[in-house]
């Protein structure tokens, strides 16, 4: 019996993570002898979350490590493009029967992926340039967390707390200290403010001392304690406050922000967490200096993407074929300026309105199941995902 019910790399790749009837339509056809059926099969946007504009294309090298060593030829736009509705995302070129138990796969981890860091933009692009950081390990099974942290660093977080997603993405891990250790200082001390101190002691020294400010006090009362007792060391503090005590968070945040610029304390820095979403940081950004997010990224709206045979190889020429409802031809996707126009990968590239030749995005990054492109780090992907976000809205 399984302990944790989860696939490894090895069952990934060997097509285990399928669903059945991919497995049962690679028989019929081998039975019906069109195994050598060759095609073009796109994965596409089929719709955005309600509200959504954009959303961010992430997920790609792990779905080329899936699909490696496979006899398949592989064309995408690069990791980090934003995107919009019924654009293409990707292409697999091969023999049906090759690639096709791999869908289920490919699938999960591009609309994963693609969920997660297009909700972490949008929080990084509500926080106006403040601080956005991944505090989504909890929420989710073990197994998923550090993808979920490249995720949502990918998107745009300066930081994730997850020690192992850390770990993967050659982070130092971001965090402050949980509401426990004030508790357990107040029931053996006497006196929770003890935990600052004891943190502000044991913390390697280039970690910022940010402390909790709302366990059991004010958050004003507790934000002027931690200043006073730690003084200059003191970078920031955290307000958690539960929804059962919340009210306006906009108002407590104000509030503390004056008692402690009032105070002398006007370098101490506030950091916001709990049930924050877009919206919630968008209000916030005009008082607080960073934030801590983590259910509303972890577990964000689907990006519908999907995949559907486009074109196949009928006597050496490649003939347009697809189900009602989609566009079929295999497409190049071109970029003027950030709007993005689709065209047939035939066609000649378009003009812009200002006269340029528009950039092709889409282009081979496997072929014969060898990566021919090369991968960019996490950290090169983030930066081209900030530089999109300054010339779209939210």
């Amino acid at each position: 019996m399984a302990k944790f019910h989860i696939a490894s790399p090895e069952d990934i790749t060997a097509g285990k993570a399928t669903d059945i009837y991919f497995i049962r339509a690679v028989e019929a056809l081998k039975a019906a002898g069109l195994e050598d059926a060759v095609v073009r099969a796109e994965f596409h946007v089929a719709s955005l979350p309600k509200g959504y504009k954009w959303a961010v294309y992430a997920g790609l090298k792990e779905a080329l490590y899936a699909l490696e060593g496979k006899p398949v030829t592989v064309y995408s736009l690069p990791e980090g493009a934003l995107f919009g509705e019924n654009e293409p995302l990707m292409v697999i070129e091969g023999r049906y029967v090759d690639f096709a138990v791999y869908e289920t796969t490919v699938l999960g981890i591009l609309r994963h992926y693609s969920s997660i860091a297009s909700k972490a933009a949008r929080v990084k692009k509500a926080a106006r340039g403040k601080t956005c950081l991944f505090f989504g390990a909890r929420v989710l099974h073990p197994a998923v967390q550090p993808m979920a942290d490249r995720a949502a660093y990918i998107g745009g977080c300066d930081g994730v707390s997850g020690v192992l997603g850390a770990e993967m993405l050659s982070k130092r891990p971001s965090g402050t200290m949980p509401h426990a250790l004030m508790i357990i200082f107040r029931a053996l001390k006497g006196d929770h403010a003890q935990a600052w101190i004891w943190f502000d002691k044991t913390a390697p020294p280039d970690v910022p001392r940010i402390v909790l400010a709302d366990t059991f006090l004010d958050e004003r009362e507790e934000s002027l304690m931690a200043a006073r007792l730690l003084g200059e060391r003191l970078w920031g503090v955290r307000l958690d406050t539960p929804g059962s005590r919340r009210g306006d968070m906009l108002k407590i945040a104000r509030e503390v922000r004056w008692a402690l610029d009032l105070a002398g304390y006007k370098d101490v820095k506030i950091v916001v967490s709990g049930g924050l979403d877009e919206e919630e940081v968008a209000r916030l950004a005009e008082v607080a200096d960073a934030f801590g997010v983590g259910t509303s990224i972890a577990f964000p709206p689907s990006v519908d993407i999907s995949m559907d045979i486009v074109e196949v190889k009928v006597g050496g020429e490649w003939m347009p074929i697809t189900k009602r409802g989609k566009l079929p031809g295999f497409k190049q996707v071109y970029d003027c300026g950030g709007k993005h126009i689709v065209a047939p990968w035939r066609d000649p590239p378009p003009r812009c309105p200002d006269g340029s030749t528009a950039r092709p995005l889409m282009k081979k990054y496997m072929e014969g199941g060898k990566i021919v492109e090369r991968m960019p780090d996490e950290d090169e992907i983030r930066q081209y995902v900030l530089r999109q976000l300054e010339a779209v809205e939210l």
